[in-house]
């Protein structure tokens, strides 16, 4: 009897990894499709676009650059200098020093001849308390604002500066990132050609600096990474960005914006009471609570994205950073998942709770887990005597077939809308990574994430030490308590 209990068991398994693969093939093709509908889009309306006209416009919206900073000291200065000289005429940076252990704030001072004001703000979200709000005495720097605070984390620094800031949008950045000189007004296109719905949020392409040339604050050459670490996060950021989130926001059911570039609408991240510090998750757990509200209050809403590649941003090369990275956006992603669960499923969340939500719960959530039971069947069948070679083999390579298509299709469509990577020999190390991904990367992410999970049960919070090596290889440290 328990012989054939086990073997029922062992049936219905395969059936639902069966389904699983499925399901999974089927819906990452539609995204595809999707994506490519809405880049197509996106790129007929830059031909047509004047964003002259947005620079110097009375009656676009104001923005706040928020960046928090915590032991940034070594390249604060040109970091600054850089939001500064971004094109728009209606914005103001606003850097949180977030209780750095260096000398970050001394050098702010010093080098933008900071002096310390009489800030009036209201505290209209709890945050760690402010030592003082500086302003220059320079008009050169006339619209910076410098935030020293007690340490309290990347969402506290970030809500510490909502509370300070005094324009419509907020846009919320890691301090170390690059921006593209025209990506204020790039960003702000979405929230100025919307009609029918309010648009809530937006984000923006990211891109990889690693190995890049840049000089004043701007990539002026583009190469792929050295490492095969490096390359394969160039082309995991093509999937995400020109893949993933262009199908999501085509549909209106976009569900994360990178956190080191997003605009926000800031009546609204006050209503629903900024940005939570209690999970490491911050920045998905946002945009999923201002859904909530707007579906609650039946109000039309749309999350928008902006497929240029606005920002640059430097990825860990190591394996042991890179796990720790993953192991924290799992365990971030568990998080507002657990935190809003009454929305899956739900008709009264449209989209978000019907579509949007499931996906993540069973495609980015479970997909680590289904796939190590899936490595557990395998290993169970061989036992059993069961295990098909054929069977196995003809699934493999439809699996890594499919993966490397799908890899490919980012980089055709990365090549078709920017072509950044000209440098000779730099198509051919994607295409070297896309094939070799499947095999020697990706089990060691599923790993990573499965470990995401065990900690998350364990209760193991808190985001980890980075360090990271800089722009240009400049050294730069820092830990990612802010």
């Amino acid at each position: 009897m328990y012989s054939l209990l086990f073997e029922l068991i062992v049936q219905v398994f395969g059936i639902f990894f069966l389904l699983y693969g499925f399901a999974v093939i089927m819906i990452y093709m539609t995204i595809t499709l999707l994506s490519g509908l809405e880049l197509r889009k996106q790129l007929k309306k830059n031909k047509f676009v004047d964003y002259k006209d947005v620079i110097t416009t009375p009656v676009g919206p104001g923005v706040s650059i928020l960046a928090p900073a915590y032991n940034e000291g070594k390249t604060i200065v040109q970091n600054v200098r850089s939001l500064l000289s971004l094109h728009y005429s209606k914005f103001e940076v606003i850097i949180i020093n977030d209780g750095s252990k260096d000398d970050s704030i001394d050098i702010l001072i010093k080098n933008f001849d900071l002096r310390k004001t009489d800030f009036a703000f209201e505290a209209s979200i709890e945050t760690q308390p402010i030592k003082g709000v500086y302003k220059s005495n320079n008009p050169s720097f006339g619209k910076l604002i410098v935030v020293d605070k007690e340490n309290g984390g990347k969402a506290d620094a970030l809500n510490a500066g909502i509370n300070i800031s005094g324009q419509e949008l907020i846009a919320c950045i890691d301090v170390d990132c690059i921006l593209a000189p025209d990506s204020i007004i790039r960003m702000l296109r979405p929230f100025l050609e919307e009609t029918n719905k309010k648009v809530i949020a937006v984000g923006g392409g990211i891109g990889i600096a690693n190995n890049c040339d840049i000089k004043d604050g701007t990539v002026i050459k583009y190469r792929v990474p050295d490492t095969i670490l490096g390359r394969f996060q160039v082309i995991e950021y093509f999937r995400s960005f020109l893949l993933g989130r262009m199908a999501w926001s085509r549909v209106n059911g976009l569900l994360l914006i990178s956190g080191a570039f997003g605009f926000f609408d800031k009546e609204l991240v006050l209503k629903v009471g900024g940005y939570f510090s209690k999970t490491v998750g911050e920045d998905m757990e946002l945009v999923v609570r201002m859904r909530r509200y707007m579906e609650e209050q039946n109000i039309p809403y749309k999350v928008a994205f902006v497929s240029d590649p606005l920002c640059w941003t430097e990825v860990p090369e190591s394996e042991e950073i890179l796990s720790r990275q993953r192991n924290r956006w799992m365990r971030g992603t568990i998080e507002t998942l657990q935190l809003h669960r009454s929305m899956q499923f739900n008709p009264k969340y449209g989209i978000t709770g019907m579509v949007s939500f499931p996906f993540w719960a069973m495609f980015e959530k479970n997909a680590p887990i289904i796939e190590f039971l899936g490595l557990i069947y395998t290993v169970t069948l061989i036992f059993m005597g069961e295990f098909s070679s054929v069977y196995f083999i003809s699934l493999f390579v439809l699996i890594y077939f499919f993966s490397v298509m799908l890899s490919s299709f980012s980089i055709l469509f990365e090549e078709l809308a920017f072509n950044r990577y000209r440098e000779k020999g730099d198509l051919l190390k994607l295409i070297i990574t896309v094939l070799k991904e499947p095999l020697f990367i990706h089990p060691k992410l599923m790993l990573w994430c499965m470990k995401g999970h065990w900690n998350f049960i364990k209760g193991i919070g808190g985001w980890g030490e980075m360090v990271r090596t800089g722009f240009n290889n400049t050294i730069k440290k820092g830990t990612a308590q802010s």
